[in-house]
C-alpha cells in the first residue's frame, strides 16, 4: 500500500501576513482548506495512509485535521523541532515513522487535479519527479525531461519543466546521510546527475499557492468552477 507524506513543516514567509498565526496549509481556497482538498484527492486515489510533517504551528495543525477521519484518511504526525529539519530532514524522518521503502511526498501548499493513483505501481530507483510546464513566476524550470523519461539538468537536451511538488522518493535516496537538518532539492540533483532520477509531464490543473495573490486567485477559480 502506498503511503503518502504532506510536507506542512514550513514558516509560509511569501504568505505573510496571512501565515502569522495560522500555518498555510490551512489557508483556504474554494471552501476548504488547501491541505484538505490534497486529502480528498487522495482518499480517492484509495491513498489513505498519511504522514504529515509539522513545525511552524503545527499544533494548529493536529487540532484542525486530528486523525484524518473526516476526510477519509489515517494520519500519523512527524512533529519537528523548531526551525524545522527543511525538507530533505523532514522526509527522511518520515520514512523512519513509515517504514515503507517509498513515500510519495507533496508539498501541502499547491492545488492540483494530479491522478496520484498513477505513482502507487510505479518502480523508483531514488526518484519519480512530476513536472509541469513553467508558470509565470518560475519561466526557466527546474529540470528537462527526455521523452523516453529520463531527467536532466537545465543545460541538457529535453523540454524544460518545473518540479510541481509532487514524487516517488526511494529511502536509498539518503543513504549515508548523517545530517538531522538539510534540503532535498542537492540530493534529487545527486540523483539526476547519477542517472537515477525519473519524471513525467503532467498538463492538468495545478497551482502553486505561494502568495496571497495566488491564493485569492485560486479561490476566484474554484468559485467560478
Amino acid at each position: 500500500m502506498t503511503q503518502a507524506l504532506l510536507l506542512a513543516a514550513g514558516r509560509g514567509e511569501r504568505m505573510r501576513p496571512l501565515t502569522d498565526r495560522q500555518p498555510k496549509p490551512l489557508l483556504r481556497a474554494g471552501g476548504d482548506r488547501l491541505i484538505g482538498h490534497l486529502l480528498r484527492r487522495l482518499a480517492t486515489a484509495e491513498i489513505t495512509e498519511i504522514i504529515i510533517n509539522t513545525a511552524w504551528l503545527g499544533d494548529r495543525l493536529q487540532a484542525a485535521l486530528g486523525s484524518g477521519a473526516d476526510y477519509g484518511v489515517s494520519i500519523r504526525w512527524s512533529p519537528e523541532p523548531e526551525g524545522a529539519l527543511e525538507t530533505g530532514g523532514g522526509v527522511r524522518r518520515a520514512f523512519e515513522i513509515s517504514g515503507a521503502d517509498t513515500l510519495l511526498v507533496v508539498n501541502a501548499d499547491i492545488y492540483t487535479d494530479f491522478p496520484f493513483a498513477t505513482l502507487t505501481e510505479k518502480q523508483v530507483s531514488s526518484a519519480h519527479l512530476v513536472l509541469v510546464p513553467n508558470p509565470a513566476h518560475h519561466p526557466r524550470g527546474d529540470f528537462r525531461l527526455a521523452p523516453d523519461g529520463r531527467l536532466g539538468e537545465l543545460e541538457d537536451t529535453g523540454t524544460a519543466l518545473t518540479f510541481s511538488g509532487i514524487s516517488l522518493l526511494h529511502r536509498d535516496l539518503f543513504a549515508g546521510i548523517r545530517e538531522q537538518r538539510f534540503p532535498l532539492a542537492p540530493l534529487l540533483h545527486q540523483a539526476v546527475a547519477a542517472g537515477k532520477a525519473s519524471g513525467e509531464a503532467y498538463h492538468g490543473i495545478w497551482r502553486d499557492v505561494g502568495t496571497p495573490q495566488r491564493l485569492a486567485e485560486l479561490d476566484r477559480e474554484l468559485a467560478g468552477a
